[in-house]
């Protein structure tokens, strides 16, 4: 522990002062976490540093995503509909094949298609971070660097979607109940539908959440998919990753745990805290590991490739609340 403390020390320092600039300023936290990070970069040139900087860039983005499942239950299926949750799996399925199937049109690789499309049709950064982290690594730097861009860019565009969609649909003219599932649907990050359907009414807002709950819910078998199938493509002779990651593993047996008996309103706040705090120190510790200019080697295409994945789910679900027969909207 004593190696890792420096380094570690850095990571909850960059999540305490995220947090806080969020907390006073309005800013994305998980936003506010890269730029700082990117900012501390030369501190990965002490080799102090390093072993506490890669403890808070695997364990605890594991841990995050794994208490992220004490926020789903089966109940929450049943309350939205098999209509709606049909849609939403399309969505998210269609997206992802959208990003992987366009990325070469933007000078890409399919897996970072996978990557950014994953993290659009999921749950942004959240999404990225556990996405990334099974994928199997070309470099550690161009490994870091493909993931530091999607968090990056999928908060920036999620943040954008908060503000632009509640416009978009008020000009269209959608009910409060069908704009909450838009902008569940469609925003990336947790925190900015939040403020996206609140900022509309309760009713959206609700509506919102539960819609985005459902689609974190599926972060874990679009990840054991990812798993098994990379898994496959390494070279018999080289080590192979575990069958089942076990942050997967975790996360399914919360939400399990979670659908089975009630969890006590203090436990599941402190493990959302916690679950907060520990990506925050995550993603600020693979920024400090992550040069800047090495995020701009990335290219415009790879954002124009972000942003038409975005647009691509936009449309998708504005087709799917207007044309398609959905009761539990109608």
């Amino acid at each position: 522990m004593r190696l890792r403390f420096p380094g570690l020390s850095i990571a909850v320092l960059i999540a305490l002062a995220s947090a806080f600039l969020s907390e006073h300023y309005g800013a994305p936290a998980m936003l506010l976490a890269i730029l700082i990070g990117l900012a501390l970069h030369f501190l990965s040139d002490d080799p102090r540093m390093l072993p506490g900087l890669e403890f808070a860039a695997k364990s605890l983005l594991r841990a995050g995503i794994t208490l992220l499942g004490l926020r789903i239950s089966l109940g929450m299926f049943a309350d939205l509909g098999l209509p709606m949750l049909l849609v939403l799996a399309a969505a998210v399925a269609l997206t992802i094949g959208f990003g992987m199937a366009v990325s070469r049109l933007f000078g890409q690789e399919s897996r970072f298609g996978l990557l950014t499309g994953g993290a659009v049709a999921i749950c942004g950064a959240s999404a990225a971070m556990a996405i990334a982290a099974v994928l199997p690594r070309k470099s550690a730097h161009e490994a870091e660097r493909d993931m530091v861009f999607a968090v990056f860019g999928v908060t920036m565009m999620s943040t954008l979607a908060m503000i632009g969609y509640p416009i978009l649909a008020s000009a269209l003219g959608m009910s409060d109940e069908v704009t909450g599932v838009f902008l569940g649907a469609t925003i990336h990050d947790v925190a900015q539908v939040v403020g996206a359907g609140f900022s509309v009414s309760e009713t959206t807002g609700d509506m919102a959440v539960l819609v985005k709950l459902i689609r974190v819910t599926m972060l874990a078998p679009v990840v054991l998919l990812i798993a098994l199938a990379f898994r496959r493509s390494v070279p018999s002779d080289a080590k192979r990753p575990p069958l089942v990651p076990l942050f997967v593993l975790g996360f399914l047996a919360l939400a399990i745990l979670n659908s089975l008996i009630e969890i006590p309103a203090f436990v599941a706040e402190g493990a959302n805290a916690a679950s907060r705090w520990a990506l925050l120190a995550a993603i600020g510790a693979v920024g400090v590991k992550t040069s800047l200019p090495n995020i701009m080697s990335v290219g415009r295409r790879a954002i124009a490739l972000l942003v038409a994945e975005t647009v691509f789910l936009a449309g998708f679900i504005l087709i799917c609340v207007e044309f398609l027969p959905l009761d539990r909207l109608h």
